[in-house]
């Protein structure tokens, strides 16, 4: 095992927001049972651990103690169901690529999540969602692995009690497994899902999924900085929803305010749109910013840590707070510091 675990890894460059990270012990197993013995290893050595995907939802410490893990398991495969067809799929495998790859072959469902950063492992916790589309709806299958015991087992999308932007893994799950691998049920059916944006005008009456994925990365492109030249995890902070009656009182105020009826007497509002109507868009201060194009991404210059970035953020949910009342909720997650 020895020749797979790293001591004082540098992962500066393995998260999107490029924060200054070391980790005292690292390693990226590649298949089921190297990552079991590792997660045997950890409890051995009472080390703390820390999962890592592709780093895009991840707001890194200046050291991280014990383990960190970035399961690298990267196979994925088709399997023809009819009409559908199931996609399994490892948690190292990267989200983007394999979205294009699945639209390239004429497969509906994932379609609208392309260009979103990150591992297939961790797209789950978050229940990525884009466009009108989240994850939890294609999902068909949650493989993951028990930390205490090493055990095995699948969830179902009922198990994995998703919602916006959030999961069981989040949840009950949080700190208890790792996540291996997806299942994924897509359609060889013609299923565009064109509601959301300007996503109709910019393809056909007729288009292919892949058309519609180059779509949304167009769209993406344009209002999203690339956190290779860049550094950002992409909205940082979740769109708020609140009681249809708070809406109306901001709707008499601001009745231009984007909002979307989520059922249940409850009404999403749009967070890039309450930032900016702060006057945060554009701002920088020290070594971080609002997103000139985009106000629900925060970026970091360089030369910043992560301290200094919550900060940043406390300042921008706080300047929300006070001018309309809405509280904004942190999507990237914070690694834990070592005391």
């Amino acid at each position: 095992m020895s020749e797979i675990l790293l001591a004082d890894h540098d992962l500066s460059r393995a998260n999107t927001l490029g924060l200054p990270c070391r980790a005292e012990h690292f390693a990226a197993p590649a298949a089921i049972e190297p990552l079991r013995r590792l997660l045997r290893l950890a409890s051995e050595q009472a080390w703390p651990l820390t999962l890592l995907g592709g780093g895009s939802n991840l707001i890194l410490p200046a050291h991280l103690p014990g383990l960190v893990l970035q399961p690298a398991l990267r196979h994925w495969w088709l399997e023809s169901r009819g009409d559908s067809v199931l996609v399994h799929v490892g948690a190292g495998v990267e989200w983007h690529p394999l979205v294009m790859a699945l639209a390239g072959r004429g497969l509906w469902g994932t379609e609208n999540l392309a260009l979103i950063p990150g591992h297939c492992g961790a797209a789950p916790i978050q229940n990525i969602g884009a466009y009108g589309v989240e994850l939890g709806e294609v999902i068909e299958a949650v493989h993951v692995l028990f930390i205490e015991d090493g055990s095995s087992a699948v969830l179902t999308p009922e198990a994995c009690a998703f919602g916006y932007r959030d999961s069981i893994f989040k949840r009950e799950l949080e700190g208890r497994v790792v996540i291996t691998g997806l299942s994924l049920r897509l359609s060889r059916e013609a299923a565009p899902r064109l509601a959301y944006g300007d996503l109709a005008r910019r393809v056909g009456a007729n288009p292919s999924p892949l058309e519609v994925a180059q779509a949304v990365c167009a769209i993406r492109r344009e209002k999203l900085p690339d956190p290779v030249e860049l550094g950002n995890a992409g909205s940082f902070f979740k769109n708020p929803i609140v009681s249809r009656d708070q809406a109306l009182e901001l709707l008499e105020d601001c009745p231009d305010m984007p909002h979307f009826d989520v059922g249940d007497g409850q009404i999403k509002l749009a967070a890039g749109w309450l930032i900016e109507r702060c006057g945060l868009k554009g701002w920088r201060e020290g070594h971080f910013g609002v997103h000139s194009r985009q106000a629900l991404v925060l970026v970091h210059f360089g030369g910043g840590d992560a301290g200094e970035l919550l900060l940043f953020a406390d300042h921008v949910a706080e300047s929300v707070q006070a001018r309309f009342g809405v509280t904004l909720e942190r999507e990237p997650r914070l690694a834990i510091e070592s005391p």
